[in-house]
């Protein structure tokens, strides 16, 4: 009897055994499968800044002259699809000088001014003709950039204000009959003097006839295409070609014995370059 007790404590005691380290096994399993490695966080993505305004300088070849510029721009379109798409409104400010097509320059080489050093001048020339011109308008996408370094092409229209600037050209001369020089400006009392191109020395300085500046007001009008190479979001390099017109309020006289002209037209290409932020 004491026999069969002690088996069957050793038999409980063997069984409760192996169910304890079942029960171990199993909670070190349940473990190691609900364990979740930790996850990397996404990196964030700085946004690029959008193109806002932009601002440019530039030269101008007229087919009546000459002029300098300063673009000053907002970009406008909040629907584009890349920086690189986008419509422009333009604020510019431009002096431009214009030329008659009679206008030659020349040297008088006559007598005894070849010894006298003459200065080149434009004979029957009366008024230096400038327009400072105050533009307001739009520069709109016709093909955009698909990427830096390729060509946008814009449509330019732009009006304002013009003000015509007059200043007097005067010359040095050797009146006939006289040794002595003089310098004047063509006026009814002096237009023979002026107009006798023998007696010319040449063209006095620009600064003579400053203060004597008559402003002629008006109004002007371009339209014209706009090519865009800049190699970068951040840079402004462009190409414009186009038409422009000015009128006058009152008669614009730049050579003697010419037709006075309120009305003026041209054909322009011009070139700038600057900076967008």
């Amino acid at each position: 009897m004491k026999g069969i007790i002690t088996g069957t404590l050793c038999i409980s005691a063997l069984l409760i055994s192996q169910q304890s380290m079942a029960q171990g096994s199993g909670a070190n399993s349940l473990n190691i499968n609900s364990f979740t490695p930790p996850t990397k966080s996404k990196p964030v993505v700085k946004k690029i800044k959008p193109l806002r305004k932009e601002f440019s300088i530039g030269l101008r070849l007229n087919s009546d002259g000459w002029g300098v510029f300063v673009d000053k721009g907002w970009v406008k379109s909040q629907d584009r699809q890349s920086d690189l798409f986008y419509d422009t409104r333009v604020f510019q400010v431009e002096l431009a000088e214009k030329h008659h097509p009679k206008e030659i320059k020349r040297t008088n080489t006559l007598g005894s001014f070849a010894t006298e050093n003459p200065t080149p001048f434009v004979f029957g020339k009366v008024n230096n003709f400038y327009a400072l011109k105050l533009g307001y308008g739009n520069r709109k996408m016709i093909a955009g950039k698909p990427e830096s370094g390729t060509v946008s092409v814009h449509w330019v229209y732009l009006g304002g204000l013009s003000l015509g600037l007059l200043k007097p050209y005067y010359i040095n001369i050797v009146a006939p009959g006289t040794s002595a020089k003089e310098t004047i400006k063509y006026s009814e009392a002096t237009k023979n003097d002026f107009l006798y191109q023998n007696g010319i020395v040449g063209a006095a300085g620009f600064s003579k006839g400053i203060g004597e500046v008559n402003i002629v007001p008006g109004i002007h009008a371009k339209t014209a295409l706009h090519f865009d190479f800049a190699a970068s979001r951040h840079s402004k390099l462009a190409i414009e070609t186009g038409i422009n017109i000015e009128y006058y309020t009152g008669k614009v006289m730049i050579m003697a014995n010419q037709a006075d002209k309120s009305f003026f037209t041209n054909v322009y290409a011009s070139i700038q370059f600057g900076r967008r932020k």
